[in-house]
């Protein structure tokens, strides 16, 4: 198991503080928004934006960072089978241009990571730069045989166990495990649909 490290947070005399809490139905607009800045508009035909498409992210580990009154910062975490491992798969991680450098990332990704393990999560996979990760635990350790459905660079695929052995033996495709949002929209129009008596 890797300790969790907690990150400074390095705010200048000028920067505006900000919070952590739990997203809201009202941060949708401002999240979609900073994604597409972050990632450009192409960003829903990435890989791993197959194993978010039409799912639910975990029960309480979808974070927004609000600073002056306005979302400058996400990160969710998914359900997914890690070659056969149950895990969460972490992202995207985004933070407003304009507060990069004031340790915004950093302060959701602890507080994410945090959460997880609070909720007895064993593993967190994602894909990312592996530098910015390893100061959170994350490494290529583990991670050598799982696979993702679609293009992927092998050394962006890292690992973290909030639990010893979590990934041990973790072997093949990551698949989505999470809540599906299309029974909700489908039950949603079947409402619409019936008759009301008058």
């Amino acid at each position: 198991m890797t300790a969790l490290r907690k990150t400074t947070v390095a705010l200048t005399p000028s920067a505006a503080p900000f919070a952590i809490r739990a997203e809201r139905s009202s941060d949708v607009e401002a999240r979609e928004m900073l994604l597409d800045a972050c990632f450009g508009e192409n960003r829903h035909q990435r890989t791993c934006q197959r194993l978010r498409d039409g799912r639910a992210p975990a029960e309480g580990l979808a974070l927004s960072a609000i600073a002056s009154g306005r979302l400058v910062g996400t990160v969710r975490l998914w359900h997914v089978s890690a070659g056969g491992r149950p895990a969460l798969m972490l992202g995207p991680l985004a933070v407003d241009s304009t507060c990069r450098g004031l340790g915004v990332g950093a302060a959701l990704m602890d507080r994410a990571l945090e959460l997880a393990q609070q909720r007895g999560h064993g593993a967190v996979i994602l894909l990312g730069d592996a530098p910015y990760y390893a100061r959170f635990g994350f490494s290529l350790a583990k991670m050598g045989e799982v696979a993702l459905p679609g293009p992927f660079e092998r050394d962006r695929l890292l690992g973290l166990e909030l639990s010893e052995g979590a990934l041990d033996g973790a072997c093949g495709m990551v698949t989505a495990t999470g809540a599906l949002l299309l029974k909700r929209k489908a039950r949603a129009k079947t409402l619409r649909a019936v008759p009301q008596a008058a």
